[in-house]
């Protein structure tokens, strides 16, 4: 609800992360902690672009608690991250989505040196009753 007005089905929720969990193949969670408390995530999946032979590594989930917003959270967090994917040699490139409202996180990812794609995002979701 806090980013993007969504009510999540916690029951779904906990099957998606349990699965990554079980699976590094679904995704690879990073968490910063401050004395023990977890106070910021991110889960990380990957994409194969074939005609630029390499992965791009997709930032998904990002959460940090508000009460630790604006105090480098998200960039230790991103900077994992960023080291992760040059030492992975394989990966030419990080990618994420926000919704076009968030205008805060889109200011923290221009700071960090992120620039707007000129991709548009086009999607279709399917029902969960219809997947098999």
């Amino acid at each position: 609800m806090e980013t993007e007005d969504l009510v999540l089905d916690p029951d779904v929720h906990r099957e998606g992360v349990r699965s990554a969990l079980g699976d590094p193949n679904r995704g690879r969670y990073w968490v910063a902690e401050v004395s023990g408390e977890v106070v910021g995530t991110l889960m990380v999946t990957r994409e194969w672009s074939d005609w630029r032979c390499g992965w791009m590594w997709w930032i998904q989930s990002v959460f940090v608690l508000e009460s630790a917003r604006g105090q480098g959270v998200y960039r230790a967090l991103y900077a994992s991250v960023m080291d992760g994917a040059r030492a992975a040699g394989d990966v030419f490139g990080i990618r994420l989505y926000v919704d076009r409202d968030n205008r805060p996180a889109q200011a923290v990812y221009g700071a960090l040196g992120m620039s707007q794609s000129h991709y548009l995002m086009y999607e279709v979701e399917f029902p969960r009753e219809d997947r098999t």
